[in-house]
């Protein structure tokens, strides 16, 4: 399967998911181009932008993942085309 350049976004209204994303992050991290993260202190959350190199699989996988924990919403945009 090729590889596909994505985003993820990821908001975080839960500070106790933060350990569980990060592990999550961290055992895809060989498909993590970079990573972004704005504090959002007068809301109490967290915003994410994560950019990938994966599979289209691997990509949905991270992105549910992320979206079964509690108090996080995440979605993915993938480029058009693979390469």
């Amino acid at each position: 399967m090729e590889n596909r350049v994505a985003i993820i976004s990821i908001i975080v209204e839960n500070q106790e998911s933060v350990a569980a994303l990060n592990e999550i992050l961290h055992n895809f991290g060989q498909y993590i181009l970079g990573r972004m993260g704005i504090p959002y202190a007068s809301r109490n959350l967290g915003i994410i932008s994560v950019a990938l190199d994966a599979p289209t699989d691997i990509i949905s996988s991270i992105t549910g993942k992320l979206g079964m924990l509690p108090g996080v919403s995440a979605k993915s945009l993938m480029a058009k085309h693979a390469k």
